[in-house]
């Protein structure tokens, strides 16, 4: 499992580390496992930064965790967001909408979608209400979770491409093990009601399956990324809204 969690971090974050986990399916499997637990860890980082620099205001706090959640990622996953609102916005068949996306060229649906991805998490964490620790630790969490599962029950629609490495591999044992610990750990460090968010980013995450089978027939690595910044934004906003109304 060491290999496993090596792989997820190094997959995940841009954490310098000196050792190097075999890219091979068994390690790919098993570094889905700890994709969860390495969401909170980020959004651990980016919650630190946020903390250092409140003094300096909501507006300066906010943008700093926003930057931490960009340069602890290397930015993968909004690259994945860009060019899957260039495919999915270009209006073209399947085949034309993959090749749009594999362009490493950002288009204007690409752009905008960049922009509103970080002004909507600045505008959310600069009005947040409740502890920003757990809300961020968790949102990187079930952006992730919700991820494996994608992984796990959905088929690829580009055979050899980034999203088959790992819906190809044998991750539904421990997409299910580590929603368990994920689940348990949610209830016994934080708070039940703290399940809600991840409810909500589950049916974020379905909904997105749906509009990408009716798009081309089955999901990418570029809509994983998609995916993550996606049901990060859904589940700030939906512990703003369960911190303040339950």
């Amino acid at each position: 499992m060491i290999n496993g969690l090596v792989f997820a971090l190094q997959f995940l974050t841009r954490i310098p580390l000196n050792i190097r986990a075999e890219v091979n399916s068994r390690n790919i499997a098993k570094s889905t496992f700890f994709f969860p637990f390495i969401g909170m860890l980020i959004g651990a980082v980016a919650a630190g930064a946020y903390c250092i620099t409140l003094f300096l205001g909501r507006e300066i706090a906010a943008i700093s965790g926003v930057i931490a959640l960009v340069f602890i990622t290397g930015g993968l996953h909004i690259d994945g967001l860009s060019d899957t609102c260039d495919g999915f916005f270009s209006s073209r068949k399947k085949e034309r909408i993959l090749e749009i996306m594999k362009d490493s060229h950002s288009g204007t649906f690409g752009v905008i979608a960049v922009v509103l991805d970080i002004l909507v998490k600045y505008i959310l964490l600069s009005r947040i209400q409740t502890n920003v620790l757990p809300c961020l630790m968790l949102s990187c969490a079930n952006a992730r979770l919700t991820t494996v599962m994608l992984m796990s029950f959905t088929k690829t629609a580009r055979p050899g491409g980034m999203g088959a490495m790992f819906s190809d591999s044998k991750t539904k044992k421990y997409f299910c093990f580590g929603s368990l610990l994920y689940v348990a750990l949610i209830i016994v460090a934080f708070n039940f009601k703290y399940l809600i968010p991840l409810g909500i980013a589950m049916i974020s995450s379905f909904l997105i399956v749906i509009k990408s089978y009716k798009t081309i027939d089955g999901l990418t690595g570029d809509i994983y990324g998609a995916n993550i910044e996606i049901c990060e934004i859904v589940s700030i906003a939906a512990f703003e809204a369960v911190t303040r109304w339950i």
